[in-house]
């Protein structure tokens, strides 16, 4: 494989449904990069966990974050094995048997050990990495952060050691003698999308919604958003 994949091993290779697999970088980016949340698993104690969180991109390191006080952070800090899953639902696909019935959607799957970011000035950075991801230039109007509040606050990284993304696009994909039937078939399209804006009661007045941020507009995918960001 290029340098610029992934090796899949049988840790991380996809087996079932194969050719929908893929270990490119621009694939695995791409899926991540347009997600918000992600689910971390690891073990713990004997017992497996799976935590929603949160998280960011640089490179191959995966970001991500909460309170010092967490006892999921506490032990991944340690260095500990973990698997980061990211799901993108982009469609109902309805066949004409039940069986085929299926969905559209982009996931990945990322391997490798989870560690403390330990250095004061890579977790302010980080975490101010994480605020424009989501909010451009946001870091540039609100106050920095104070450092009780860093203290406070742990940061989780891990170097993607493999990485697999799987896909599904297209129509239903029946049995030859099914699409003589009588029944709709298709595809319903599924997608995350910015509402209106909601201003604080406490707003001062005269404050009004942040230039940089207009590409919340009601009805823009989210998913698109956070890519576009990005690309900024």
């Amino acid at each position: 494989m290029p340098d610029s994949s992934f090796t899949p091993t049988d840790r991380s290779r996809v087996k079932r449904l194969h050719e929908r697999g893929k270990y490119d970088e621009a694939t695995v980016f791409a899926i991540l990069d347009a997600a918000f949340i992600a689910h971390i698993g690891y073990i713990m104690d004997g017992q497996p966990f799976v935590t929603p969180t949160a998280f960011w991109r640089q490179g191959r390191t995966l970001y991500w974050h909460g309170s010092a006080a967490s006892r999921m952070l506490r032990f991944q800090e340690k260095g500990v094995p973990a698997c980061v899953a990211v799901t993108h639902l982009d469609g109902l696909v309805l066949a004409r048997s039940g069986f085929h019935h299926s969905i559209n959607y982009r996931s990945v799957m990322a391997f490798g050990t989870a560690r403390l970011v330990d250095d004061p000035k890579e977790e302010s950075d980080q975490l101010d990495l994480f605020i424009d991801r989501l909010y451009p230039g946001r870091r540039g109007e609100i106050r920095p952060n104070e450092k009780q509040e860093l203290k406070g606050t742990t940061v989780i990284a891990m170097e993607i050691e493999e990485a697999s993304a799987k896909t599904r696009s297209g129509p239903p994909k029946d049995d030859e003698p099914d699409y003589d039937l009588d029944v709709w078939a298709g595809i319903i399209p599924i997608h995350q999308t910015v509402g209106e804006a909601i201003a604080d009661p406490l707003l001062k007045a005269g404050v009004g919604f942040p230039k940089g941020l207009t590409g919340y507009a009601p009805g823009v995918r989210f998913d698109e958003l956070l890519t576009a960001n990005l690309a900024d």
